[in-house]
C-alpha cells in the first residue's frame, strides 16, 4: 500500500556520499543502504568514483552537509589538491562538515596500517573488505546511524593483537622518511630536520632494519613505510 504524506514526512531523511572506483561496489552500498528500514528512513545518495570527483562534491558550497560518508581508502588520486586516499577525503569532509559519520573501507590487513588510520581520523566505521558481506553491511551501518562505532571482525582481532607486533617511530623518522619520497638527500635533510647528517644516517639504515628491507634503495623503503602506514 502506497504510503500516505503523513507518514512519509515522518521519515527521517539521512544525506549519505559513497565514494569508491568500482561502480558495482557502489550499487552494493545503494542497494544496502536503501533496504535499511524503508519504513522509517530515506535516503539521499551522492556518489563519486574518485579523489578527484569527491573533492569536487564535498566542497561544493550548494551541497547539504553528509550525514554518513563511505570512503574507499585506496582510489585514483586528486595531485594538484594533494588529496591521494580516501583518509584524506575523510579529514576534508571533517573540515567541511563535522559532524558527519565516516565509514572507511579497505584492503589493509597491516596492523600498524589500521592503527594509524584509527588514529590520525578516528572512524566511526572501519571495515576490511575481506569482511564485508551484505548483512555485515547493514549491521555496520545500524551501528553508525545509532552514533555507536562499529570494527568489522578482521580489525577487531588486529587490535587484540600484543602491542609489541607494532611498529612505532618517532617524528624524526617520520620526517626523514618524508623528506626521502620528496627526493631530498641526505644532505640537505639538516636544512629541514634538527639533526645531523650522520644521525640522519644512522636512524634510515635503523629504519631499514625495522621494516627488513633488503636493499639499499630508499624508494624500497619509503614504499615499504607508506604501506604500514608509517608517515
Amino acid at each position: 500500500m502506497k504510503a500516505d504524506s503523513t507518514t512519509s514526512s515522518l521519515k527521517q531523511t539521512s544525506n549519505i556520499l559513497i565514494v569508491d572506483d568500482h561502480p558495482f561496489i557502489i550499487e552494493g552500498y545503494k542497494n544496502a543502504i536503501t533496504r535499511y528500514n524503508p519504513e522509517s528512513h530515506e535516503f539521499l545518495i551522492s556518489q563519486a568514483k574518485d579523489c578527484k570527483s569527491a573533492y569536487e562534491i564535498i566542497t561544493n558550497p550548494e551541497i547539504l552537509p553528509f550525514d554518513i560518508a563511505f570512503l574507499d581508502i585506496s582510489m585514483p588520486a586528486y595531485d594538484e589538491k594533494e588529496i591521494f586516499s580516501g583518509e584524506d577525503l575523510a579529514k576534508l569532509i571533517l573540515e567541511y562538515m563535522p559532524n558527519c559519520k565516516i565509514i572507511l573501507l579497505t584492503m589493509y590487513t597491516e596492523l600498524l596500517k589500521i592503527k594509524t588510520i584509527i588514529r590520525t581520523i578516528q572512524p566511526n566505521g572501519l571495515i576490511i573488505k575481506n569482511d564485508l558481506t551484505f548483512d555485515e553491511l547493514l549491521f555496520a551501518f545500524d551501528k553508525v546511524i545509532k552514533s555507536d562505532k562499529y570494527y568489522s571482525q578482521s580489525v577487531q582481532k588486529m587490535l587484540n593483537q600484543s602491542p609489541h607486533h607494532s611498529i612505532e617511530i618517532d617524528e624524526f623518522d617520520k620526517q626523514i622518511l618524508f623528506h626521502l619520497s620528496k627526493g631530498t638527500s641526505e644532505e640537505e635533510m639538516p636544512h629541514y630536520i634538527p639533526i645531523s647528517v650522520n644521525a640522519i644516517k644512522r636512524r634510515k639504515k635503523g629504519l631499514k632494519e625495522l621494516l627488513k628491507i633488503k636493499t639499499d634503495l630508499d624508494d624500497d623503503l619509503v614504499k615499504e613505510a607508506k604501506n604500514k602506514g608509517l608517515f
